[in-house]
């Protein structure tokens, strides 16, 4: 349990960090309160009950804090992924998903009868692409945006009415994905991989995106996918199906509710590209397929690009690191308030959405400091240099200190 005066010195100075994107006092206030809000035991996390909550008379100040007040919701985006970066620390992993929000009507903007994994259908909603971060401190969302169907960024009146900007034309959910993989590495976010599912994965633009970057990669792909090299083309599960028995190691890819997270796991290095990799590659290519130990028909497939030193075992943890993002949704829609706000203009979406990403990055920050302090103080001491167990090479040794010859004379004479 965090202690309440942490609580609010972290929250203080989270607000500190962002306060300066709000060039008035008033909208400082209000952005405190709504984030207070999205944090608080509020039933629903609108406007109207947000505002009922920090004790406003009406929902106008929190309607005018999304719609109106000048402020860059980008800024702030720049911050909390700033932040979740200074509190997971280095060497995690990127992870790319996208997330539905279910919605009414037809004048939010970008909603549109459309798949998602929210309600496991094609539903009436709006597509949010995000980027997460995740290392063994903890995980937090750092980047987003929002689809915009081609039925919208083809009739610009609508658009105009949702106030989308002109410049806003049609991209895919892999072209988003890639604006924000550039943008976030390139401002200095300390990740090591990307991982994502195979709707990203299968896309050879995005793969060959994050080579160039010089990123390592786990991304899945599916069953069908296409495996190119000198030696000729196979579809994936055909090339994994083909491996023999003792090609499969069981591996964990990390904890999960009940335990370890194991599998079987097939894994080939694939030929180097000279026109990519030139005469001296410092990473490999690979196929990886995941298989579950109790239904052995159930498999996944995977195209890596990693450093040469790395093994079979960390390629199967990046792996296991994309279900942080969904880990991310649940916690931000359930805790946060990421999926209950009631704007419908492209502006209060970005805004009402960062903002819950702020405070998500917070519960995040919050979590792995306590982890980090909980860790210190299970750490057990390091045996003295004076004591006769000693520990080397991963195993303990018992060393006493040098004998004393003349009382060993003395003990056997």
């Amino acid at each position: 349990m965090v202690d309440a005066e942490v609580w609010a010195a972290e929250l203080e100075s989270l607000f500190g960090r962002v306060a300066g994107r709000f060039s008035r006092v008033d909208l400082r206030w209000r952005m405190r309160g709504y984030v207070r809000g999205l944090l608080a035991p509020v039933a629903r996390k609108n406007s109207w009950q947000l505002a009922e909550w920090a004790g406003h008379r009406d929902p106008a100040g929190m309607q005018h804090l999304l719609a109106g007040a000048r402020w860059e919701a980008d800024e702030v985006r720049d911050d909390v992924r700033d932040y979740v970066g200074q509190k997971l620390g280095p060497g995690g992993v990127l992870i790319i998903d996208d997330t539905g929000f279910v919605k009414k009507g037809s004048t939010s903007a970008g909603v549109g009868r459309q798949y998602t994994g929210t309600s496991g259908k094609i539903d009436n909603c709006q597509i949010g692409v995000f980027a997460a971060y995740a290392t063994g401190r903890g995980r937090a969302l750092v980047d987003r945006e929002l689809y915009l169907p081609r039925a919208w960024t083809a009739d610009r009146e609508r658009c105009r009415a949702a106030k989308i900007p002109d410049e806003r034309a049609f991209a895919t959910k892999g072209e988003l994905a890639k604006v924000m993989v550039t943008r976030t590495l390139a401002a200095g976010l300390p990740a090591e991989w990307v991982t994502a599912d195979e709707a990203y994965g299968q896309e050879w633009k995005f793969r060959r995106l994050l080579e160039e970057l010089g990123v390592g990669y786990v991304v899945a792909v599916p069953k069908s996918q296409q495996v190119k090299s000198l030696a000729g083309f196979w579809r994936i599960d055909q090339l994994i199906s083909e491996a023999p028995e003792d090609a499969w190691q069981r591996i964990s890819c990390g904890m999960g509710a009940k335990g370890p997270r194991i599998y079987d796991w097939a894994s080939a290095r694939l030929p180097a590209i000279s026109f990519f990799d030139g005469d001296e590659p410092t990473h490999h290519r690979w196929v990886l397929a995941r298989r579950s130990l109790t239904r052995t028909q159930e498999i996944a497939y995977y195209f890596a690009y990693a450093p040469m030193t790395c093994t079979v075992a960390d390629l199967a943890r990046v792996a296991g690191m994309r279900w942080s993002i969904e880990e991310c949704f649940q916690a931000a829609k359930n805790e946060c308030g990421l999926d209950e706000y009631e704007v419908r203009r492209y502006t209060g979406w970005y805004r009402h959405i960062t903002l819950a990403m702020l405070a998500h990055a917070f519960l995040a920050g919050l979590a792995a400091d306590e982890a980090a302090k909980g860790a210190a103080e299970t750490t057990p001491p390091a045996p003295s240099p004076h004591s006769p167990w000693q520990r080397s090479e991963g195993s303990w040794t018992f060393s006493g200190p040098a004998p004393d010859l003349a009382v060993i004379h003395e003990i056997t004479h």
